[in-house]
Parts: structure tokens; sequence; C-alpha cells
């Protein structure tokens, strides 16, 4: 999945479903060991990839 969220997805707005109330939106900054980080009003969030059960652009 990681190669697959830098290849389609790098600098764009996502919102990121990993399951009950945990949804996350940002611009996709980076996707390296594992870790998928997001950027939104100048913070950082960083999801562990295996985590993630859905992901859709914005």
């Amino acid at each position: 999945m990681q190669s697959f969220i830098v290849e389609h997805h790098l600098d764009e707005v996502v919102d990121v479903y990993c399951g009950g109330p945990d949804v996350f939106n940002g611009k996709v900054k980076a996707c390296a060991d594992n870790v998928l980080t997001l950027e939104q009003d100048g913070k950082y969030t960083h999801i562990v990839i295996d985590k993630i059960i859905a992901l859709w652009r914005t």
C-alpha cells in the first residue's frame, strides 16, 4: 500500500478511514517506513499504514 499511496496520492488532499470514528484528513506529505504523514493547517498526523481501512481523495 505504501508504494500505491506514493504513486497515486502524494501531495493530494485525502481522507483516511481507520475504523470507528477515526477519519483523518490532510495533504499527503510522505509515506515511508510503514507510516503515512498528512499535513493540515501546519500540523502533521502520522498514521501506521497497517491501520488504514480506506483512503480517498477529497
